[in-house]
């Protein structure tokens, strides 16, 4: 009976988590065009978020497709088809790898950064500060922040895909001696530009940076004013995120492809 119980509470906290986020997401972006005031700070999370991003993207893109191309190789070997390597790995890396991939690192990098920043800021009572000024938190704190995750998701996601490509060139052409012009020919014949490029790379990684950064900037600006509370909001932050991302990344293919 106590184990029904715990379990039915655990429940009921992860719907009223759920419902308090969407209404904090209203919020948001009601705030949104008070925020535009505040276009320098909306840059500077952009690059924070993105730009600060950008290296641990990048060598995750390129190994992600390297290793993705020696495994198909082997693999399609088997059927005498290893040309089309290069095209399974264009594919798999536009429609699932690049986006969720790329969504779990931003999460993990940025994601935690933004819900430590807030949390601290919380805690040190620069929130309380900005409301006796007249200041609104949403509009300075949290939207600037939502619309940069927004904004870098895709852009990210984007160099995420043309790494692993790369990667998967380097691997297929340079080591295993794939030709260059079937590989590319294959390639550029098989991928479609809106159900591959549009629907995998564009509206996923939309609607990850959108599921991200809420619940980063969420767990931030609730997180209980001290160190303990800030480090459990972090540790929430990447749990609910990379739960939101697989579950989303579902119902997203479910619906797009």
């Amino acid at each position: 009976m106590n184990a029904r119980i715990e379990r039915d509470n655990v429940v009921t906290q992860a719907l009223g988590q759920i419902g308090n986020c969407g209404v904090f997401l209203l919020q948001i972006l009601a705030a949104i065009p008070r925020s535009l005031r505040y276009g320098r700070e909306t840059v500077r999370q952009l690059w924070f978020v993105g730009a600060m991003s950008l290296t641990i993207i990048m060598t995750c893109g390129l190994f992600v497709g390297m290793v993705l191309e020696l495994q198909l190789y082997h693999v399609l070997s088997m059927f005498g088809s290893t040309s089309m390597s290069g095209t399974v790995v264009a594919i798999a890396t536009y429609r699932e790898l690049g986006p969720v991939v790329t969504a779990l690192l931003f999460a993990g990098r940025a994601g935690t950064a933004i819900t430590a920043e807030i949390g601290l800021m919380r805690a040190t009572d620069q929130i309380s500060a900005m409301e006796l000024m007249a200041v609104d938190p949403l509009a300075y704190v949290a939207a600037p922040r939502f619309l940069a995750g927004l904004v870098a998701m895709p852009l990210l996601c984007c160099v995420f895909c043309a790494l692993a490509v790369f990667g998967g060139h380097l691997v297929g052409v340079s080591w295993l001696g794939i030709d260059n012009g079937t590989f590319w020919s294959n390639m550029t014949a098989t991928v479609d530009v809106w159900q591959d490029i549009v629907s995998g790379v564009i509206w996923k990684s939309l609607a990850f940076g959108a599921v991200v950064a809420l619940i980063a900037v969420y767990q931030g600006y609730t997180a209980p004013p001290t160190s303990e509370g800030v480090a459990y909001a972090t540790t929430r932050t990447v749990v609910a995120s990379s739960i939101a991302i697989l579950a989303l990344d579902f119902v997203l293919t479910t619906f797009l492809m």
